[in-house]
């Protein structure tokens, strides 16, 4: 074996040590959300952390989910929640991705200004404009309204920037094609585009839904009652109540991240798909 070969072999293993340790950083605090989520209190607060329990206190998932007064809010709150991020998922995606086609693919005066115009908003934070949108929520009627936790979020500039940069790749011979073919822009956009921007679209679709997901500032601006809130607002409320219940805090932490985790999981192997365009090619 020559030198080169086990130097290589060296740094390999190097890289493959650095990986899992990365790793396992990553998902020591999941292993103890987990495992905590089934001890009672007084085994969590234990000095070493008892990583497996002698007892396993699965109605800490049931208490979660009935709460302290036993009204079941946790479920509404969730689908609050469900409600709100697969919404705003879906009219992001749908918008951005029309916005961005426009801009990526349509020649226009003024298109580069309107372009650096969205992007300028990128620039400001949501502390900012939040007292002008609660305002506005409040005249239009929208407080403790789904529709008032959906409405200012139906799309964002980071979305039109990342469709814009993506759909810029697409070829524009295929559309050219399809114009010829007798293709309406709206036909070409549902049936070629869409289809073949999977990755961007489903990056996009899970950075919004997780985004919505934890959002916690904006529902507590226009969210009153205890059935319109989200699962935010209910962490954080149980968690500032006098007596809580540490196993019963992280029950409820595990069933606010399975949704997470199973978009993730379903929709990951979009993320290093490289056939982009090999279905229109075909």
């Amino acid at each position: 074996m020559s030198k080169d070969h086990q130097v290589r072999g060296v740094w390999d293993k190097l890289v493959n040590v650095f990986l899992w340790t990365f790793a396992l950083l990553v998902l020591i605090p999941l292993l103890f959300m987990f495992t905590a989520s089934t001890m009672p209190a007084t085994e969590i607060m234990k000095m070493p952390y008892p990583w497996i329990s002698k007892t396993f206190e699965w109605q800490n998932y049931w208490f979660g989910l009935c709460g302290a007064d036993g009204s079941f809010l946790f479920i509404r709150n969730i689908f609050n929640s469900l409600l709100v991020a697969t919404t705003v998922s879906i009219t992001t995606v749908l918008l951005s991705a029309l916005t961005g086609y426009g801009l990526a693919k349509f020649n226009f005066k003024g298109r580069n200004v309107v372009f650096l115009l969205m992007m300028a908003t990128m620039m400001i934070p949501f502390e900012v404009i939040m007292i002008p949108l609660y305002m506005v929520t409040m005249n239009l009627g929208l407080q403790n309204t789904y529709l008032g936790l959906i409405l200012p979020f139906l799309t964002t500039a980071f979305g039109v920037f990342m469709m814009r940069q993506s759909l810029l790749t697409f070829p524009d011979e295929i559309l050219d094609a399809a114009r010829i073919d007798g293709g309406g822009e709206i036909w070409i956009f549902s049936r070629i585009v869409l289809p073949n921007c999977g990755p961007a679209i489903t990056t996009l679709a899970i950075l919004t839904f997780r985004s919505q997901w934890d959002s916690l500032l904006w529902p507590l601006l226009v969210v009153q009652t205890e059935e319109m809130k989200t699962i935010p607002q209910y962490i954080t409320k149980y968690m500032a109540e006098t007596h809580t219940d540490e196993g019963i805090m992280m029950a409820i932490a595990v069933i606010a991240s399975i949704p997470m985790f199973i978009l993730f999981f379903t929709m990951s192997k979009y993320f290093i798909s490289s056939n982009l365009y090999s279905s229109v090619k075909g």
